[in-house]
């Protein structure tokens, strides 16, 4: 009874949250509309042409869902996932299509953009809520002059009219923002749009306040945001850049705190970029799409520099071409951990421009079921006990157990570089706790680890007899896994106590292990979006048995010796092949 309650009284905040949106839209309207730019509006925000081929031929891969609808407009195919019509009235596709540019994007995009209007703008539809309005304005005055070139009087003031509507709506909405990614998304578009129309800068004054607020509030010391997603950090630093090209143009000053969380955020976003220049794949986030970052970064400008610290809580170790990022503190706790994963101390390694060692990543796009896989701490590059990942999901999505970093230290010299850390994830359920030793030599050609579970404190040991008593003493049985990037070649060698892994670019690296545990090659997943399921892999997996106190388990990643210090690498990155849309 309580639980039809609560779906009941949801339902109605649900019906009247609408209600409030609408009314608001349909007052934005009374306002005399904005007829021109203050100055010709700049694209800022990045597309791939490929992407827009696949939606003129009429395959729309929209919030990880494809929909295959050729010769219909976008708004008359059957949205498969609420992500999928957010994505839509978020207009990021607007991105892709001016990037390609030509007659048939130009056509396909105002075809899109007047039909958005005719059915939805004036405050119908599910593209209201003051995040999408937000994403959508930035595109909206990005791109004003592709959309706009040879349209018709008429069809423009409808234009002019629509996007007015949308500003004077979130200049009173936009406090109905959930904090956080959407909340900056609204700000920083009402900021953008209200700053380049003519009329309507005194619609951005509040937001500008509001902005820099939350800037002092939801960006932490090391730069990192409560999610501590890494594509959600570089999306936010976007908006935030864009916001202050925006106040700059306008001769507005940017606000301290503003320009403080930007400059804060540049070194994070810099040390969770690997060689490759992708951002670590954790918390739900993807590598980010290629030259985003390097845009951000070169308008920030902020100088270059890697975090002293944690970087959102992110540790890394860098020699030659060798990246390694590892997630070296809790997960997100309460809302934030709605995408949050079990990646307690994994790691990634990506040596020059192919990515080695990764995690699963967001299966979001494939199903509940693959997001729940996903977020599992076996879908990561570390140690998992069978059966129970280091932080576990209550009734809902949020992390309702979260291991808890106790100990992190790094180790200098001239020579290796490396990080001591443990976690407690399963000190109160089997009274074990995680040590990972990890270890890069000075030319980025060896990582050492070592995984220990050992019950440390009189507690753990107590617990962990008891478990070995229910068990009938026979051992708690973990994996140590290494998850492979599709691209990587791997193989049993050395009768089957090694694996050799054969990089694109012609690097070969050598697993090896202290043979204290078995080892397979076993099959794995890479969940990447864009993709129409998830790609196959391997993964490198160490199995064996806690049955004392403490059990350890070595092993090392290193080129093979003749593998030169450096390769060029000219090898083509992974084609367009039939499992992209």
């Amino acid at each position: 009874m309580a639980t039809t309650d609560r779906a009941a009284g949801r339902a109605r905040g649900s019906l009247l949250a609408d209600a409030a949106q609408r009314l608001h839209a349909l007052a934005a309207g009374l306002p005399a509309p904005a007829r021109a730019f203050v100055s010709q509006p700049e694209p800022r925000s990045i597309g791939l042409v490929s992407r827009a081929r696949q939606l003129i031929a009429g395959n729309y891969l929209l919030g990880g869902f494809l929909v295959e609808a050729p010769g219909r407009p976008i708004w008359d195919a059957a949205s498969p996932d609420p992500a999928f019509a957010a994505a839509a009235h978020g207009f990021a596709w607007l991105d892709d299509l001016a990037a390609a540019g030509d007659a048939p994007a130009r056509a396909l995009a105002q075809a899109w953009c007047w039909g958005w209007i005719d059915r939805f703008g004036r405050g119908t539809g599910p593209g209201w809520s003051p995040d999408l309005v937000g994403r959508r304005l930035i595109r909206w005055v990005n791109h004003a002059a592709f959309l706009l070139t040879a349209q018709p009087a008429e069809a423009q003031a409808a234009w002019w009219r629509a996007i007015s509507r949308q500003v004077v709506f979130l200049s009173h909405r936009w406090p109905k923002a959930a904090p956080g990614l959407p909340r900056f998304e609204a700000l920083c578009g009402l900021i953008v749009a209200a700053l380049a129309l003519e009329g309507m800068d005194r619609r951005a004054d509040r937001a500008v306040a509001a902005l820099a607020r939350d800037c002092a509030r939801e960006i932490d010391a090391e730069g990192g945001i409560p999610t501590r997603n890494p594509e959600d950090l570089l999306e936010v630093f976007s908006l935030l850049i864009w916001a202050a090209q925006a106040l700059a143009a306008s001769g507005r000053t940017v606000p301290p705190d503003h320009r403080a969380a930007i400059e804060r955020i540049a070194p994070a976003l810099r040390a969770l970029r690997h060689a490759d220049g992708g951002l670590a794949r954790f918390h739900g986030g993807g590598r980010g799409l290629e030259g985003r970052l390097e845009a951000a970064l070169a308008a920030s400008g902020v100088r270059p520099a890697l975090s002293a610290g944690l970087a959102m809580g992110f540790a890394r170790l860098s020699a030659g071409r060798t990246s390694v990022i590892v997630d070296a503190k809790a997960p997100p706790a309460g809302r934030a951990s709605l995408c949050a994963h079990a990646s307690s101390l994994a790691f990634e390694l990506t040596s020059g421009r192919r990515p080695v060692i990764v995690s699963c990543g967001d299966g979001r796009a494939f199903g509940p079921e693959w997001a729940r896989a996903g977020r599992a701490t076996a879908s990561h590059s570390t140690l998992a006990l069978e059966g129970f990942s280091s932080s576990r999901l209550g009734a809902g999505d949020e992390l309702a157990e979260r291991a808890q970093v106790t100990e992190l230290r790094r180790t200098e010299g001239r020579g290796p570089r490396g990080l001591i850390l443990s976690h407690d994830g399963w000190s109160a359920t089997h009274g074990l706790s995680h040590i990972r030793s990890l270890e890069l030599s000075a030319d980025g050609r060896v990582l050492t680890g070592e995984d220990t579970l050992g019950a440390v404190t009189g507690a753990e040991r107590k617990r962990f007899d008891a478990v070995m008593s229910a068990l009938r003493l026979a051992g708690v049985r973990f994996d140590i896994r290494f998850h492979l990037h599709p691209d990587v070649e791997a193989s049993l060698d050395l009768g089957g106590t090694a694996v050799s892994l054969l990089l694109r670019s012609g690097e070969v690296w050598v697993f090896r292990h202290d043979g204290t545990t078995g080892l397979a090659l076993e099959p794995s997943v890479y969940l990447e979006r864009g993709r129409l399921k998830p790609r196959p892999t391997r993964q490198i997996v160490l199995s064996g048995i806690a049955a004392d106190y403490a059990v350890s388990a070595g092993w090392t990643l290193a080129k093979a010796q003749d593998t030169p210090l450096a390769i060029r690498d000219t090898e083509p990155d992974d084609p367009f092949d039939d499992d992209r849309a």
